[in-house]
């Protein structure tokens, strides 16, 4: 049995979770005092974030609709300077991890308080963790200010997330529950946490490949959405973000995709190296301990899942470069990081092939 010894430190945040919870958000923003909120989104969620402005009346300062993935510098720039300009003391974040993280990024200039009302199971909404983009580097960093004072999670808007959406935002979460479950800081709360994350998203995925209107699955991948977000938040994570977020920030690609892509692959290089995880993992998806990184992989395809990096349109020719940066600056995994199998894995992430046993 693994002998226990940690330290476990609960983040700040307040969680208001069930159907209707967006009718709690202006009694949230006068819990923190904020007269003038900035609604963020992406453009494709205007309508979404302008129905939130005009709920707040007078307490809306307006919507920026600009949010992108990976958070461009110059997009944070020109937010920073936005909210500046309307005399904004806090936003409200509606959408998923690219809403929430440039709302991070104006947190991070002005330490203005982020109201999050997540529409996707990306799990930004739980951490303290921030991600901007300069030069095709993607660079993360944990900051106190950045972390979400109030999460409204509201099932309703869940319902007419896209099943594609649902589907690779769910991968996502799960990446976030199957790196903290082998966090070399990881402690006896935030594995329970990530177990029943897992055990949540994978139940709710499954239903909804036969039954994708399901309310109940969806309100259920919500529920986990949170957990894995919340283990995120609590513990370090290794090699399966660090290649996403190389990934993701140089070549542009989309982030739950990628994110769905690789899980399989990083916990096969990882598996034989954490036996303890893939058992709580095996426990959580219903199957043996050494098929855990292929119980992902055919959840994958039964729910039509992206398998192969090159459908995400990334160029062959930078898979050395990809596997370069991965062990360029040393970060805790697991497993030590080999630049040799770090190439033979993305080479079978790249064309979709099944990760190695």
């Amino acid at each position: 049995m693994e002998r226990l010894a940690f330290t476990y430190q609960c983040a700040p945040a307040r969680v208001v979770f069930g159907r209707g919870s967006l009718s709690h958000l202006e009694e949230e923003l006068l819990a923190l005092n904020v007269r003038r909120a900035l609604v963020l989104c992406t453009p494709e969620q205007r309508e979404t974030a302008e129905s939130v402005a005009a709920r707040l009346g007078v307490r809306a300062a307006g919507v920026f609709d600009r949010a992108v993935m990976h958070v461009p510098i110059e997009t944070a720039r020109e937010a920073v300077a936005h909210a500046r300009s309307v005399g904004a003391d806090g936003m409200v974040a509606v959408g998923g991890g690219s809403t929430i993280g440039l709302g991070k990024a104006i947190a991070l200039e002005h330490s203005l308080p982020i109201v999050a009302i997540p529409t996707t199971y990306a799990g930004s909404e739980m951490t303290s963790i921030y991600g901007i983009t300069e030069d095709g580097i993607k660079k993360t960093g944990r900051d106190a200010r950045v972390l979400p004072r109030t999460v409204l999670y509201d099932p309703d808007l869940i319902r007419t997330l896209p099943l594609k959406v649902c589907v690779t935002s769910g991968f996502n979460a799960m990446a976030h529950a199957a790196e903290a479950l082998y966090a070399h800081d990881r402690n006896p709360v935030v594995s329970l946490m990530a177990e029943e994350g897992l055990r949540a998203m994978a139940a709710a995925l499954r239903t909804l490949q036969e039954a994708p209107q399901s309310d109940a699955a969806r309100e259920r991948g919500l529920y986990g959405a949170w957990l894995c977000g919340t283990v995120l938040g609590a513990v370090s994570m290794g090699l399966h973000h660090k290649l996403c977020h190389t990934l993701g920030g140089s070549y542009n690609l989309p982030h739950a995709e990628t994110h769905t892509v690789m899980l399989p692959h990083t916990l096969a290089y990882n598996a034989a190296s954490a036996p303890d995880a893939m058992s709580r993992a095996a426990r959580a998806l219903g199957t043996a301990e050494n098929r855990v990184p292929q119980a992902i992989h055919d959840l994958m395809r039964a729910t039509g899942a992206p398998l192969a990096l090159k459908e995400l349109g990334l160029p062959m020719e930078s898979l050395d470069r990809v596997a370069d940066l991965a062990v360029q600056n040393p970060y805790p995994n697991p497993r030590p990081l080999d630049r040799a199998a770090l190439r033979v894995m993305l080479q079978r992430a790249y064309e979709g092939a099944p990760p190695l046993p």
